[in-house]
């Protein structure tokens, strides 16, 4: 391996950056960085009617929030500009290789309207044939062929360009994931569109191109893009260059239902930045997405992206399907959590600024009382940083209803004792007691009253935090304002016990 080694992702400005782009793009960068090669970033904004405003600056501010960097690119450009395909179209790059496919014969201008393409379609199906493109110009001339071109131009028509394909040849590679795949001209189709009616060249011409011209040495993308490498295999046969190497990653499934993972799939979160936004760590997608369709040697399965770059091998790119696994997902995010909550404090904060429990100046003048509430409130178990909101929603914000069930501990013969011992115990206490004299003090009643587990703890945590379940109380107690607490149980009180 040598640092010769040139990887690109294309991404299209369509729309945000997928889980599967993220791991074409994870995948190329690991290839590039681990063998100290070039990985290039090129934006294939050719269909202009689905660009979105934005598409591109979210592909490369979401890469960069994963920790890729690239090499060259729009914004930092090589000697193989521009890095927009629409700017190469704008440069004529492109057209010169059209006009000398056209000259030698192995493309050709049609003018078949979509009526005519429809009807073809229709008689191919009702003859039990597979769908393929019907050749024009069968037996004439270049010079009968032009004379038609002339004829249709005259209507006011406009052309593609087709590929004439070699249907009698085999396209052979060998595949760095699945090993030896074969494809016949055949199988591809018919003569396909290099170039659109507008002037834009498709997808299967311009990518050959610019993977030429760019030196792109290693090709590595999704499973669904197999179909399109014999045609891109032509056009490299076409004009003599060396074909790169081809790898074509396992698909991704939904893990629940066994079926490809697909953007109208809603049952899964499929795009990085409503990732971003649950507030999941740059490293936990990572390392998820890299274990999707790769597989590292031994058990281990928690590895930072520069972990991920040492230990790199293409070979053990998966040929089985990659299943898509939120709780996997889930837990691999809390490992992250877990592994440095220091790190992730602020954004924990500032999720609860945004749910609008504290303003951002209570953020920083309360930060330790914070650090405290949220660990107690139990960061240790929550999946993604938004979930620290609800988990701090009550009782550090907010009281929630007492519920019939509460009702009957309170007004149990056991829980009107508890609740009367708690209530002067807690009155005569200082207001910095600590967690262990709070426990000692309810052992007392405990003691006192023979009265133990739920019939004990609950009417206290009912009284106190409206709550039958929540963080270890003693903690929990320390952290909540005495003034507060007391008039919630002189309200509990009042309304059920008096």
């Amino acid at each position: 391996m040598t640092d010769d080694f040139r990887v690109r992702y294309a991404p299209s400005p369509t729309g945000y950056l997928h889980i599967g782009n993220a791991r074409t793009a994870l995948f190329n960068w690991l290839f590039a960085r681990h063998y100290n090669g070039t990985f290039v970033i090129r934006i294939e904004d050719t269909d202009s009617s689905r660009n979105i405003e934005d598409g591109e600056k979210s592909q490369l501010d979401n890469l960069k929030w994963l920790g890729l960097d690239w090499d060259e690119s729009p914004a930092n450009p090589g000697e193989y500009g521009p890095y927009r395909q629409s700017e190469r179209n704008e440069q004529g790059i492109y057209q010169p290789f059209i006009d000398d496919l056209l000259e030698r014969g192995l493309a050709y201008k049609s003018y078949k309207t979509s009526e005519e393409l429809a009807a073809e379609r229709e008689a191919q199906q009702a003859a039990k044939q597979a769908p393929h493109y019907v050749y024009e110009y069968e037996g004439m001339s270049k010079e009968e062929r032009e004379a038609k071109y002339a004829e249709f131009e005259a209507q006011g028509l406009k052309p593609v360009v087709r590929f004439r394909v070699p249907e009698d040849k085999m396209y052979k590679w060998d595949d760095i994931v699945k090993g030896s795949i074969q494809i016949g001209g055949k199988e591809v189709g018919g003569d396909w569109v290099i170039q659109k009616a507008d002037g834009m060249p498709t997808y299967n011409f311009a990518v050959t191109v610019d993977d030429h011209l760019m030196k792109i040495t290693h090709v590595l993308r999704g499973d669904d893009h197999v179909s399109n490498t014999p045609k891109q295999m032509m056009i490299y046969d076409a004009f003599g260059w060396d074909i790169p190497h081809f790898g074509h990653m396992a698909l991704i499934i939904n893990a629940a239902t066994g079926k490809k993972l697909s953007k109208r799939d809603n049952d899964i979160l499929q795009f990085v930045e409503q990732y971003r936004e649950l507030g999941y760590q740059p490293e936990a997608l990572d390392n998820f997405i890299g274990l999707l369709g790769w597989s590292p040697k031994g058990e281990d399965e928690i590895f930072s992206l520069e972990e991920f770059k040492n230990m790199f091998d293409e070979h053990r790119l998966s040929k089985a399907n990659a299943k898509f696994d939120q709780k996997k997902l889930e837990w691999i995010n809390n490992q992250w959590i877990r592994r440095d909550k220091d790190k992730i404090m602020p954004q924990l904060i500032e999720e609860l600024v945004k749910a609008g429990f504290i303003t951002e100046d209570e953020a920083k003048t309360k930060h330790d009382w914070l650090v405290q509430a949220i660990d107690v409130a139990g960061v240790d178990g929550i999946s993604y940083t938004h979930q620290i909101v609800d988990l701090m929603r009550e009782p550090f914000f907010q009281l929630g209803d007492i519920t019939d069930e509460m009702v009957e501990y309170l007004t149990s013969e056991d829980g009107r004792k508890v609740f009367a011992a708690w209530e002067k115990a807690y009155t005569e206490l200082p207001e910095d007691t600590d967690a262990a004299t709070y426990m000692a003090t309810i052992r007392a009643i405990q003691n006192e009253l023979e009265i133990k587990g739920r019939p004990l703890w609950n009417p206290i945590r009912i009284a106190t935090t409206h709550q039958i379940q929540g963080p270890n109380l003693p903690e929990l107690l320390v952290l909540l304002n005495k003034d507060d607490v007391l008039k919630t149980m002189a309200d509990v009180k009042a309304k059920y016990l008096a």
